[in-house]
């Protein structure tokens, strides 16, 4: 080989050997850029076996996903009220009295509400019961017979005031009486209404979970 040509090959070899190392590092590097946290996904109240949940009797509020709370408004909270045993709350509209559970409630701009509240004293199955027979009874509401269980025994109402459709979901988890409750504006349909309610108590459930 001509030594001119000689040279000419050797220059274009080392030329092409850093390219190809460079190449070859680029392509074995590992993209660590954060992907950020996983969208929420709720549960649906069929898929969730609430025989296997044990409630605290306590404050639990702190502990509900944000996420769980707009899914179920369909909006963000735009007010929200947390209270404990023995604290003076509006149980019901315009009535005061001494709370002696722990709960919150949710509301959203459009008057969509959600709430969610533990008994604080522990409850018997017989009280439970009681409890059951005491809510099918109330004005207003249809019990929905063949609904998914939540707790043993349960009892699940959707009642009609002036401004909103309401579900309900109320059961004893061990001597824990849970309930929960969505209310939407509007007519929203039974199934959606149940649904977007069983998916809140089941988010309810999780945060009052003594695991």
């Amino acid at each position: 080989m001509p030594v001119a040509v000689r040279a000419i090959f050797i220059a274009i070899l080392l030329t092409a050997l850093p390219l190809a190392a460079g190449v070859w590092v680029a392509g074995d590097e590992t993209d660590d850029t954060p992907t950020g946290p996983a969208p929420y996904d709720s549960t649906a109240l069929k898929d969730y076996d609430t025989s296997t949940v044990s409630i605290t009797r306590a404050g639990f509020c702190e502990r509900v996903a944000p996420e769980a709370v707009s899914e179920a408004l369909g909006a963000e909270a735009t007010d929200e009220e947390s209270y404990g045993n023995g604290d003076p709350t509006e149980l019901v509209p315009k009535e005061v009295d001494v709370a002696h559970e722990y709960g919150c409630t949710y509301v959203a701009a459009d008057g969509a509400e959600a709430r969610a509240w533990v008994f604080a004293p522990p409850v018997t199955a017989d009280r439970a019961g009681e409890l059951v027979r005491a809510a099918e009874e109330t004005a207003g509401c249809e019990k929905q017979p063949g609904s998914e269980a939540y707790g043993a025994p349960s009892v699940t109402l959707v009642c009609d005031d002036r401004q909103r459709r309401i579900a309900t979901y109320r059961g004893l988890f061990g001597d824990a009486w849970l309930s929960c409750s969505l209310g939407l504006p509007g007519r929203p349909g039974d199934r959606e209404l149940l649904d977007r309610t069983g998916r809140w108590c089941v988010a309810a459930a999780e945060a009052a979970s003594a695991t």
